[in-house]
């Protein structure tokens, strides 16, 4: 259920590789950065694309506000340290599992990034327009009495989402600019679809998507719904579920919970009277997990948010 939905803050700014970096280096320094005068001469960017950084940053779960601030001051998460310190999991977005592992903080929960939740957890078809998703959203506001919610801004939302994940929708060069330098790009979640101005949730196999990270997705889901066993068909079809915000077909979902139990001990599958199902024992470490597979791709392993 979406109870405080949030369809502002990127100023219409896809995400850029060096912002999130570029967010938690900064605020490591001065909490009140995106409050500063100067903020514009120390980030290097414009005064649209400093809150796009901050928004970014608090989206994706690498930024967090300071309990009682108001949000006046903005601190690295615990996450956002381990991840994107100079001496953290993957700075410098290298890895195609990092921008897995930010596609997931960002449309796995409504917080921060409503329309990106929807779109790949509660939309009823692969095929989608922007109109589409914004006359949907705006029953939803309707029927949910949401404040301070417009076509027009849900337009400028929707279409923001749309250039994260597609860089063809290029009508002038800046757009070109944001699309060709946002990562989630990369991962090719919406592709076009036949008809002009039609778009496509793809359900693949996934090959980049490493198994830790869909263990690291798993064990949120889980914690979400309070239980340690949950069916596949779960994990495939419900909202937040890893199988709707990675996009994955059956045999990509199978695939990875068997690669996941064949690597971790505390990690089973089994079928019982026709229901497969996965289970997270009492030792799963989700972090030590990413942190594993990070210190295989050169990366720091120790590097903890605990």
């Amino acid at each position: 259920m979406i109870s405080r939905p949030h369809f502002s803050g990127h100023e219409t700014f896809p995400l850029r590789y060096t912002w999130l970096k570029k967010g938690v280096d900064a605020t490591t320094k001065d909490p009140g950065i995106f409050s500063a005068e100067d903020a514009l001469v120390q980030l290097g960017v414009g005064k649209n694309m400093v809150r796009a950084i901050r928004h970014w940053g608090l989206a994706t779960g690498v930024l967090e506000e300071e309990p009682g601030s108001r949000g006046r001051q903005i601190v690295p998460s615990a996450f956002g340290t381990a991840f994107l310190a100079d001496d953290g999991w993957d700075p410098y977005l290298e890895d195609p599992a990092s921008i897995w592992l930010i596609h997931w903080k960002l449309a796995s929960t409504p917080g921060r990034a409503t329309t990106w939740y929807w779109l790949f957890n509660q939309h009823p078809s692969p095929e989608f327009t922007v109109d589409s998703i914004v006359q949907a959203l705006v029953r939803l506001a309707r029927e949910n009495g949401w404040p301070k919610v417009t076509p027009s801004s849900l337009r400028r939302d929707v279409d923001c989402c749309v250039r994260t994940y597609y860089s063809g929708r290029k009508t002038a060069r800046a757009v070109l600019e944001d699309t060709l330098d946002c990562p989630l790009n990369e991962l090719r979640l919406i592709r076009p679809g036949l008809a002009k101005g039609t778009y496509i949730l793809s359900r693949e196999a996934r090959d980049t998507l490493p198994y830790q990270v869909f263990g690291y997705a798993l064990h949120e889901y889980m914690q979400t719904r309070g239980a340690q066993t949950i069916p596949l068909d779960d994990l495939m079809f419900q909202p937040g579920s890893p199988g709707r915000v990675f996009g994955l077909d059956e045999n990509a979902l199978t695939r990875l919970v068997e690669l996941l139990s064949a690597n971790v001990r505390s990690v089973t599958h089994d079928e019982t009277a026709g229901l497969k199902q996965v289970s997270l024992g009492s030792k799963f470490d989700a972090t030590k997990l990413l942190g594993s597979m990070y210190g295989a791709f050169g990366a720091n392993p120790k590097r903890s948010v605990a």
